[in-house]
């Protein structure tokens, strides 16, 4: 039984959590909690496998929130934001940056046509996450990891035989964080263009591009069709289109069919990005639940392009770089703080 602590400050939206919680047998909600003060009192006392916990409450709001638990009690923490305008989504970003684990949108209405895959998004999401190993977070500010990079080990030496052209970077649970931290890590005169996918609920990744772009001193934005990639730029896979690049150097965003259940898929871009670099092609695969980026890392070994995958013990769910590393089809398995260093060495050798 994965025992739920609800933190949320409407008694509308809190009551619509619990009965949407309640639809699956295997979950029980132990606790309600009105504002952040409650959720972080009711954590210590209750122990709950999971919170779910809202940005916005009064006293204490959900971030700070998130930041005591993860100091206190390291609990896994889903952030339930509304996606009304960017700075609610950055503010959601900022949570994750503190130790939660994933955000989802807040329910729509009972009676709207995307209620019934929103209630099974979240049951499904509740149970995964439960089960994650969380660590003790130390007090203090959350770090911008742009201006407080963490200490990474040497680069691992490389077997890429041509200077690489571009980076590819895929993520799901977990993953604003940890791209956060790589691309903070990269300089601002990066050579060459960088490809990111993040799973993300639909209506976050405007926002998610923004806190992006923050974080960073490379340029990022949400990508667009047709457009010539260029060095010191980041391209994010917009809302429900994969995300691929010409033989020509351009942004090609594609409606096709879901891969594995997802678009943006991990896959697509991989692959696209091999078959038109080749082995000028650096993909990373970073923590997240699942194994989207496999068959597109294939491609990537076979065109003699370089992989990195994201280490276990620095992953919040090893599902994707694990599945990575069982298939054989990565070249370095590095902890998060060391992707970095790796990446600056191996594109300092395009120069």
């Amino acid at each position: 039984m994965v025992r739920v602590l609800v933190a949320e400050d409407s008694p509308t939206t809190r009551e619509l959590l619990v009965s949407m919680l309640g639809t699956d047998p295997s979950i029980v909600v132990v606790g309600q909690a009105r504002d952040g003060v409650e959720a972080v009192e009711q954590t210590l006392r209750l122990r709950p496998d999971l919170v779910t916990m809202d940005i916005h409450m009064p006293r204490l709001d959900g971030f700070e929130a998130t930041k005591q638990i993860m100091v206190e009690a390291p609990t896994p923490i889903i952030i339930i934001s509304a996606v009304v305008n960017p700075d609610d989504v950055v503010a959601s970003m900022e949570a994750l940056r503190a130790g939660a684990v994933t955000v989802l949108a807040k329910p729509p209405n009972p009676f709207s046509p995307e209620f019934d895959d929103a209630c099974r998004s979240l049951t499904s999401t509740v149970k995964a996450l439960s089960q994650v190993t969380l660590v003790r977070r130390r007090p203090g500010p959350t770090l911008h990891p742009a201006l407080h990079p963490t200490p990474a080990p040497p680069a691992v030496a490389t077997t890429q035989q041509r200077a690489p052209r571009v980076l590819a970077i895929g993520a799901s649970t977990g993953g604003p964080n940890a791209l956060g931290q790589v691309l903070g890590a990269l300089p601002a005169d990066f050579p060459a263009p960088v490809l990111v996918v993040q799973h993300m609920t639909i209506g976050f990744l405007e926002g998610f591009a923004q806190w992006l772009d923050r974080g960073c001193a490379l340029d990022v934005r949400l990508a667009r069709h047709g457009e010539r990639l260029a060095p010191r730029t980041v391209y994010v896979a917009p809302e429900d289109h994969h995300l691929g690049v010409s033989a020509s150097g351009h942004v090609v965003l594609s409606a096709d069919d879901r891969i594995n259940g997802f678009r943006p898929s991990v896959s697509y871009t991989f692959d696209s990005a091999a078959r038109a670099f080749g082995a000028a092609t650096v993909a990373v695969i970073l923590t997240g639940m699942g194994s989207d980026g496999v068959s597109g890392l294939r491609t990537v070994r076979e065109r003699g392009g370089r992989v990195i995958a994201q280490d276990e013990e620095t992953s919040v769910v090893f599902g994707m770089p694990g599945s990575a590393v069982a298939a054989g089809v990565v070249d370095d398995v590095l902890p998060l703080p060391g992707v970095g260093a790796v990446l600056r060495g191996l594109f300092g050798k395009a120069n």
